[in-house]
Order: structure tokens, then sequence, then C-alpha cells
């Protein structure tokens, strides 16, 4: 398998399968365009409750997988809003915990499944819901990334607070916690919500330069409301 990341503003990843029997999958829905020569299947990839977890996580229940029935075939999955298309390999470092809505399509051999915090405070406060997604295995995943990726290395110990809407993924190795703002004054009149995100090193941190929530929020004002 070969792949290329197509366009700027939103772009896409486009896939070239170098033998048949080589699969890709998505979220239902994910794929953008293909070439003649692959084949779609779509389940839960593991059970009712596994996509069950996915579709609490911020995925699709059901997962769409295309197969190459003939070399040279090519399938696109694009983001979907305005950002960047980050690949990684599932392998390195044990894999990693991304938010939900992060994944956009990877080989067959990754592994994506639920993964619950530590600390249900973090989960129900944290802003991306209990449930976040773990993808491990072998091979590549692609994540959409809102706005521009920034990525951190942190030391042992070495800490970085967070609006939970700018979290892309980070390795297992690092601490996942929320932290209240302290202060009324900044609570009520700081912008940034009642919750941060502490990330404890070691490992490495993915962030997205854009939060959809606040770019829809700003939309929002926009649009007109029909009067009465």
């Amino acid at each position: 398998m070969k792949y290329r990341i197509i366009g700027t503003t939103i772009p896409a990843v486009e896939i070239k399968f170098d033998a048949p029997g080589e699969t890709m999958y998505t979220q239902s829905g994910g794929m953008s365009w293909m070439s003649e020569g692959i084949s779609m299947s779509t389940n839960t990839r593991g059970g009712f409750m596994k996509g069950l977890g996915r579709m609490f996580a911020g995925e699709s229940m059901f997962m769409a997988t295309y197969r190459a029935d003939a070399p040279g075939a090519t399938i696109a999955f694009a983001s979907t809003v305005p950002g960047q298309v980050l690949p990684i390999d599932a392998a390195e470092n044990g894999g990693m915990i991304c938010q939900k809505g992060a994944f956009l399509c990877a080989q067959d051999s990754v592994n994506l499944d639920v993964a619950f915090t530590k600390k249900f405070t973090s989960g129900l406060f944290g802003g991306e819901g209990f449930i976040l997604e773990s993808i491990s295995g072998s091979g590549m995943a692609f994540l959409e990334i809102d706005g521009d990726v920034v990525e951190k290395q942190l030391a042992p110990g070495e800490v970085i607070k967070v609006d939970t809407g700018n979290i892309v993924a980070f390795e297992k190795t690092v601490k996942y916690e929320v932290e209240t703002i302290k202060g009324l004054g900044n609570i009520f009149f700081g912008g940034e919500g009642l919750f941060l995100t502490k990330l404890t090193g070691p490992g490495r941190v993915i962030l997205q330069t854009q939060n959809i929530a606040d770019f829809a929020g700003r939309i929002a004002q926009f649009i007109p409301t029909k009067s009465n």
C-alpha cells in the first residue's frame, strides 16, 4: 500500500493498493472516490457491542471495509472540515488514544477500540465524553485534524494544559485528567469554560489549532433565524 495527501484546505488521503487483498476501512460514508477493482463490505467490525461503543466515541456504528481486487486500485478518504490529514503508525510506542471524531481511516490490521478514561470525572467533564478511542495493532491509520497540527513531545513529568477541543491524540504513556479553572472571575468571564485538560508526560501529544465546536458556534451567530 502507498498513500499520498492531496489538497491543502480540505485535504484527502489517496491510497494505492499494491496487491489484491489489501484493505482499508473507515466509518460509514467516509469514502470520497475510488477506482474500479475495489469491493466494499459493511459490518460492525467486532460485533454489536463494539459497534455501539464506537458510536458513543463519535464514530459510526457500522464501518465500511474496502478490499482491492486488482493491483493498482486507488481509493480516497477526505476530511470533513478545513484542516489536515495526519498519518500515524499504529504500532509505534503501543498506539495512541484519540478524541472522538479524529479517526478517518486505517488499514485492516489496525484496531480501533473504545478507551475509558481512568477517572470518571475526566470523561464526564472533559468535553470529549467518557469514551475515547484507542488505536493499536500494526499498519497505518489516518487522523483528521481541524486547522493546523501541533505536536509536543512531553518529557517525564512535563505538563501541558489544553482546551479539550484542541486535543487530537496522545500516546498511552501520557496521563490524562481534567483540572478545574480556579477563580470565579476566570470561570464566568474568562471565556475558556470550567475545565481544562491536563496532560502529563512522557509521550507524544498531537494538538489542533481549531476547536470545531467553537468554530460552529461562531458560524451559528450569522445564520438568520425565522422571525415571528
